[in-house]
């Protein structure tokens, strides 16, 4: 009974004395008592784990999700490029945060906390910590529009789990500038925009060309009217166009998400351009105006991309005010910021060279 007293008094010392554990308040507003010192994770959850390398943490991550384990144009992630080592962890589940309580348990080493994001097709975060009992500190990861805040709120409370503050405000201030770059150049440019449409957006995979965005990232960081968002609800995130109103608007400019090669050689939204008597019949594809754009949301928002893509559409549709602007460079610019490698020339590889060129059509 003595030595239980004695074993009982040290472990209660250990869990009160300062410095062993701190509280954290995560993006649901849940309180989680964590390690003072976290040195092992795991990322649950879309987008969970690009932010946490934008923070230069990969070298926490103890477990990874199944989409680090595929050998397809899935891959083309940047964060997953410059990190490829990733796919050598065990696996922890399915993507989209459904997770496998099994083998989540059986890591070794085991995680001391669990980063998982809000939005998921998977067990919730109370859920996960029920059945887990590690710590699960849920995170939204946001996008640059009305939800620039919790995105940031993302960056900052994974930079406090992990000790990595000063980082979360680096990112946060590049993010900052880049916009405000983007929009003054914008707001400086005495040309009015050709009129413009992306399509063949990614939307849960792979789509034609008439899937495109109302409230699509690029256009809107650069003030350029987004045809799409003609009929489209207040907030609207994806849309199916009809191809005779693509028609009917007849852009000027067409942009196409290289996600759609995906598809393969008879399908998706190249083909679709190549072969359908409608788009066939748009001025653009007439004029060989079509351009090919870096996917940006391949499992969730890939936030370079969206800033490599609207550096480029800048040069096209603005050029008075981003003449000195190189778009591969700008892109490797970016992803060296925010990953450490440039990886464009690898992105751009994988979708049959494409970007920031225009796509031929024949």
């Amino acid at each position: 009974m003595k030595r239980w007293a004695v074993a009982l008094a040290a472990l209660l010392v250990m869990v009160t004395t300062p410095g062993q554990a701190r509280d954290i308040v995560d993006a649901l507003g849940r309180t989680s008592t964590i390690p003072d010192k976290v040195e092992r994770v795991i990322c649950s959850g879309s987008g969970a784990l690009r932010l946490l390398s934008y923070l230069g943490a990969t070298d926490l991550v103890v477990g990874v999700d199944e989409i680090e384990k595929r050998n397809d144009l899935s891959d083309a992630r940047p964060y997953f490029l410059a990190n490829p080592q990733l796919s050598d962890h065990p696996l922890i589940g399915a993507h989209r945060g459904r997770d496998n309580f099994e083998l989540i348990m059986a890591l070794d080493p085991a995680p001391q906390v669990i980063l998982k994001s809000v939005s998921t097709a998977g067990p919730d975060v109370p859920t996960t910590y029920e059945r887990t009992q590690i710590p699960v500190i849920g995170i939204d990861t946001g996008d640059f529009g009305a939800k620039r805040p919790q995105l940031y709120q993302a960056l900052r409370i994974m930079g406090e789990v992990i000790g990595r503050t000063d980082r979360a405000e680096e990112v946060i201030a590049f993010f900052e500038s880049e916009i405000a770059d983007l929009q003054a150049r914008a707001d400086r440019s005495d040309i009015v925009p050709p009129t413009a449409f992306v399509g063949a957006v990614a939307h849960a995979g792979a789509q034609g060309f008439n899937s495109t965005e109302p409230n699509y990232p690029p256009f809107a960081l650069l003030g350029v009217k987004n045809l799409a968002a003609e009929g489209a609800g207040a907030g609207a995130n994806h849309a199916m166009v009809a191809k005779e109103k693509i028609l009917e608007w007849d852009p000027e400019i067409l942009f196409l998400d290289l996600s759609t090669l995906q598809g393969g050689a008879t399908g998706g939204g190249l083909y679709e351009l190549k072969t359908e008597p409608v788009y066939q019949a748009l001025t653009a594809v007439a004029e060989q105006q079509v351009w090919g754009l870096l996917p940006y949301n391949l499992y969730s928002k890939n936030y370079g991309s969206i800033l490599a893509d609207a550096w480029f559409i800048g040069t096209l549709l603005r050029p008075d005010t981003f003449d000195d602007i190189a778009p591969a460079a700008k892109a490797d610019e970016i992803y060296k910021f925010l990953l450490g490698e440039p990886v464009f020339g690898q992105m751009n590889a994988m979708f049959e060279e494409l970007a920031f060129v225009k796509v031929p059509l024949q």
